[in-house]
């Protein structure tokens, strides 16, 4: 903060106008933003994320909030005696745990979020998928990764059906900032726990989102050398998944990635939320601050 406090009035200046070719390409446009990792829970960063989805929003650009919360669940789980479960790497969703998820996600994480965003001068509204019908969802069902012949029941997690934005684009029009937990319902109004990047992912798709940026706590997709790679493209990828680089929590990331770079959005980024700012510096710069997927 002394540093910049000790910037030239001309230095900022400057700064400022080699951001407008930026603000002025990206106004109007979407940008749905998958908000977890470290950038959700350090206070400072918390500070730097709610401070950036404002500033885009006030030169135009139209943010909408993602949300994760599996540190947070874990911990409500624990106050209640009651052991997280996981299946290849999915929790298991029982009818309690669902009740756990839903108060978490839905009540404690996102209030906050929308909080943090009002208190820097933003107009945010926090949904879940049940609000305006939004995210129609199915049980998920769960191939075993050695045999596909046999299937996990991972209790109420979900795949998704079918995204109705119209809620998201009136509060947008509206001068309002979405910010969604993850959470679908089914045709009997029960509640399934889905992936975050996957519903960043859908709803960028939806939205025909200029870009998808997915927050996360390492720098972005790295080689086998421990490289940041800037820029892939899809053929990258594939390769990338068959030699084993790309693996584990980041596969549903990039997967969801992949289907929304093929399905229209113009790019996706994938950038270390540890980094303060580093939403502004990947949008406002030509400095590469994470992984970028082209859909082109």
């Amino acid at each position: 903060m002394t540093d910049l406090l000790n910037i030239a009035p001309r230095d900022k200046a400057e700064i400022l106008a080699q951001a407008l070719p930026y603000i002025r390409k990206f106004h109007g446009k979407t940008m749905v933003i998958k908000y977890g990792g470290n950038a959700m829970t350090d206070p400072a960063l918390q500070q730097d994320f709610a401070e950036d989805v404002v500033l885009l929003k006030l030169v135009g650009i139209n943010p909408v909030v993602v949300h994760g919360g599996g540190p947070q669940i874990e911990t409500a789980l624990k106050r209640l005696g009651k052991k997280g479960e996981f299946i290849q790497g999915m929790r298991v969703t029982d009818a309690e745990t669902m009740e756990v998820v839903e108060w978490v996600l839905a009540g404690e994480v996102q209030q906050d979020i929308v909080g943090l965003i009002n208190q820097v001068g933003g107009k945010a509204v926090g949904l879940t998928g049940r609000d305006g019908g939004m995210i129609r969802a199915r049980k998920l069902r769960m191939l075993d990764n050695a045999d596909p012949t046999k299937e996990h029941d991972i209790g109420q997690v979900g795949d998704i059906v079918g995204i109705d934005p119209s809620v998201v684009k009136a509060l947008q029009d509206d001068q309002f900032i979405p910010v969604v937990s993850p959470i679908g319902f089914g045709e009997q109004n029960e509640s399934y726990n889905i992936n975050a990047d996957v519903v960043a992912a859908k709803l960028a798709t939806v939205l025909q989102a200029e870009k998808l940026l997915m927050l996360t706590n390492i720098p972005g997709v790295l080689d086998k050398d421990k490289n940041l790679l800037t820029e892939l493209t899809m053929k990258q990828i594939d390769e990338l998944i068959a030699d084993g680089t790309i693996s584990g929590g980041m596969l549903p990331k990039i997967a969801g990635a992949l289907d929304a770079a093929k399905s229209g959005v113009n790019a996706v980024h994938i950038i270390d939320g540890r980094v303060p700012h580093s939403m502004l510096l990947e949008i406002l710069t030509e400095q590469a601050f994470g992984t970028m997927i082209r859909s082109h």
